[in-house]
């Protein structure tokens, strides 16, 4: 048996689900210390051997370290976030008004990963029926390097409350190029033990066993032996 085809051993098993459940969006703990290149370059490398529908490979990866480049997507981001708190009232517009949701200026690297509508031609395989399989699989890209991040002790955090026509604009990105993800990225301070917005009290995990559906939406899983798995 090659090694690429070998089961995973306890300890790399291990690993990656450790990877899977320590994942934070990390938004307040960034540490200004620079990434070294090698740990940069397994990242990105990381991102890179994602899915692909058709293996279209529809990323580019826009590395952002300039402040000037930053400070304009973070007016951006304080225009939209206003916007965003009128959707709340009273004690929950506060709570939201409290919230620190991005680390443009503080962590010492940005990177904003796009979608490349038109890689592949026309006709990509396995794009035909569901056109936005190219937008699913940068977030896949997204997710690779996210995981590969906090395996490194590095903390990401995407900003998702921008203007994604002004972020195209700042970046100079080509029409067909959509900005899918910006994230901050770098080391932290710490990771915190649960997300950020179930400490602040704003939204709690839903439990498990009331999104698993059996054959249909309207049937439940009565499966008690799987259920009970859960649990552990």
């Amino acid at each position: 048996m090659t090694d690429h085809n070998r089961p995973f051993s306890d300890d790399e098993r291990a690993g990656l689900y450790r990877a899977i459940y320590e994942r934070r969006d990390v938004r307040s703990q960034f540490l200004p210390d620079p990434i070294p290149y090698p740990v940069l370059a397994r990242l990105l490398k990381a991102a890179h051997h994602a899915p692909s529908v058709g293996f279209m490979q529809p990323w580019d990866f826009v590395l952002i370290d300039s402040l000037e480049v930053r400070q304009q997507v973070l007016a951006s981001f304080h225009e939209e976030n206003a916007k965003a708190a009128h959707n709340y009232t009273g004690e929950r517009q506060q709570t939201y008004r409290n919230l620190k949701l991005q680390g443009i200026i503080e962590s010492p690297l940005n990177l904003c990963i796009t979608c490349d509508r038109s890689r592949g031609g026309d006709h990509v395989l396995g794009r035909n029926s569901i056109v936005e399989m190219d937008l699913f699989s940068t977030c896949l890209a997204v997710q690779n390097f996210w995981l590969a991040a906090r395996a490194e002790g590095i903390g990401v955090g995407w900003v998702s409350i921008l203007d994604q026509d002004k972020l195209a604009d700042i970046l100079h990105l080509p029409g067909h190029v959509y900005p899918l993800a910006y994230l901050c990225v770098g080391y932290v301070s710490e990771f915190l033990d649960q997300p950020e917005l179930e400490t602040k009290g704003w939204r709690s995990r839903l439990p498990l066993e009331s999104l698993i559906h059996h054959n249909t939406w309207s049937e439940a899983l009565d499966d008690q032996a799987l259920l009970d798995q859960f649990e552990k």
